[in-house]
């Protein structure tokens, strides 16, 4: 385990305590799940990218061509409103 110090301005390290007492965990815990989480984004996104290099319009189209021509159920469809 490493030791990392931090500054944060008051506003945000007054806004962890709250968090991290509301959540019945340490303001260690609490930011360290939340590094974590923004490193999981991150990292998605770079998957993400990478696999998008190697993607193939040519093989999407022709795996939409094997997708039946057909209205999809009400419960399934797009709101009008989008």
């Amino acid at each position: 385990m490493s030791t990392l110090s931090v500054r944060l301005p008051d506003s945000l390290h007054k806004r962890a305590r709250s968090l991290a007492k509301e959540e019945h965990i340490s303001i260690n815990q609490l930011v360290a799940a939340a590094l974590g989480e923004k490193i999981a984004v991150l990292d998605a996104e770079s998957y993400i990218k990478e696999r998008a290099k190697r993607a193939s319009r040519e093989k999407f189209l022709a795996a939409l061509d094997k997708a039946p021509d057909v209205e999809p159920p009400e419960y399934d469809r797009l709101s009008d409103n989008l």
